[in-house]
């Protein structure tokens, strides 16, 4: 057992929990899926495709983007969301290296 991780996690790590939260919940996960490669979708697209209020998908969004999931623009009053693969696969890799290391 590494004693090394008891109290202090590697600092690539920091940010993973966050991330794992906020892919741990079914209707962010939805969310999710409701983008296509490339697409900027905004709250009240998500609304209109789902069963939940604008005030929930707004409380969605603003997790999925503070755990670095999704970015935000503005466009003019419009606020439009995208997936941020790179930084999410980032943080998936650091797990994967992590397990491929200790097989």
């Amino acid at each position: 057992m590494k004693n090394a991780y008891r109290s202090d996690i590697p600092p690539e790590w920091l940010h993973l929990s966050q991330v794992f939260a906020a892919l741990g919940d079914e209707e962010r996960q939805r969310i999710l899926l409701l983008f296509e490669p490339g697409a900027q979708l905004n709250a009240s697209d998500i609304a209109r495709a789902s069963t939940l209020s604008r005030t929930t998908v707004s409380h969605h969004l603003k997790l999925l983007c503070d755990a670095g999931i999704l970015e935000r623009s503005r466009h003019g009053r419009e606020i439009h969301f995208r997936l941020c693969a790179a930084t999410l696969i980032g943080h998936l890799t650091s797990v994967i290296d992590y397990l491929e290391d200790h097989r």
